[in-house]
């Protein structure tokens, strides 16, 4: 089999990881990396003796990759991703797709103009976590879907902040690096979002982007959700300290980021709790739950988000994570951030 060779667009936090991934996977090969010339991360290609190149065009011209991974600073996204597409090299964009809506419809519009090769870094829609919990809900073990509560509230030291400035700067924060995942994760088990309503801060750390918020949303279906997001609040509910699927993180196998109930039952989640009424049991607040730990297969949602690219290189398979869904997501994250600014409800048509 041909390995595919892969180009890694900015060798930062997720680029390094993925280029570790490439470098394990037997699929394919590191054709080359693209960073910055005043980089701190200059000397990865020597290290790795990989071509090294300072501007994506030449790059592409250069080494005529398989594929390009793109996982700069949101800002430089969409242009990034746009240079591949016209050239039909297929793409794996981090999220967010891009800084902007505006900027993510377009790049939708191109991918299908281009019928273009396309998909977005929200990996842990590869999770097997995402997929059981999934189908759960799908097989009607809760019910009608009724609310959803989800939490992402985490400390972020300052090295974070000092390791990539851009991170305090706007369209850098929490809303669109941490709660952009998030989502992902909830339009996937309960469908689209149809209005948000939230209020943030940012008194703690100061910084111009936000670094505390706390979201209501509706969905298309009825169900009702609330999210508080953090990234200054020590706590351990989140999906990086609960879900176990990332080894830099301490994890406590007790706790959950999300309980997804309907009118039969709740989910507990990553923990796979479930509490129900299956039939002929009617639901009741006087009636015991029958009670189960739904098992998981676990696998690396990195390797699985690597091998769906591979996959969709060769035409094999779809993309799991579609430049649509990025788009969407980043359209939610926008609404949340003019609620906050407005202090509405803000409504999606269409």
């Amino acid at each position: 089999m041909t390995e595919q060779r892969l180009v890694v667009v900015g060798p930062g936090l997720m680029g390094l990881k993925h280029i570790e991934l490439i470098l394990r996977n037997p699929r394919c090969e590191l054709a080359g990396i693209v960073t910055p010339e005043r980089d701190v991360f200059n000397d990865v290609g020597e290290r790795l003796n990989v071509p090294l190149f300072h501007d994506l065009e030449a790059c592409l011209t250069g080494v005529a990759p398989s594929g390009v991974i793109i996982s700069s600073p949101n800002e430089f996204h969409y242009g990034q991703a746009c240079l591949c597409i016209e050239r039909d090299i297929p793409v794996l964009i981090e999220k967010p797709i891009t800084s902007t809506y505006d900027d993510a419809v377009r790049l939708v519009e191109l991918v299908a103009r281009r019928n273009a090769k396309a998909i977005v870094g929200h990996h842990r829609a590869h999770s097997p976590l995402m997929a059981t919990a999934k189908a759960v809900i799908e097989q009607g073990r809760l019910g009608r879907l009724v609310a959803i509560q989800g939490s992402a509230i985490f400390y972020k030291p300052p090295e974070y902040f000092e390791a990539g400035p851009w991170r305090r700067e706007l369209g850098g924060g929490p809303i669109l690096i941490n709660l952009i995942h998030e989502i992902g994760i909830m339009r996937t088990l309960c469908g689209e979002i149809s209005a948000v309503q939230a209020i943030v801060s940012n008194t703690l750390r100061g910084f111009p982007v936000e670094d505390t918020v706390a979201i209501n949303l509706q969905f298309r279906n009825g169900a009702l959700g609330t999210f508080v997001l953090s990234d200054t609040g020590a706590s351990p509910r989140s999906w990086e300290q609960t879900s176990r699927e990332n080894p830099v993180y301490p994890t406590y196998p007790d706790e959950d980021c999300y309980s997804i109930t309907g009118t039969l039952g709740s989910l507990d989640f990553p923990t796979m709790r479930l509490k129900s009424h299956p039939a002929p049991q009617a639901p009741s607040w006087h009636t015991p739950f029958t009670e189960e730990v739904i098992p998981v297969a676990r696998q690396d949602p990195l390797e699985r988000q690597l091998e769906n690219f591979l996959d969709v290189i060769l035409g094999a398979a779809d993309p799991v994570v579609t430049a649509f869904d990025g788009a969407q997501n980043v359209r939610v994250a926008e609404a949340i951030r003019r609620s906050a600014e407005t202090k509405s409800l803000i409504a999606f048509e269409g």
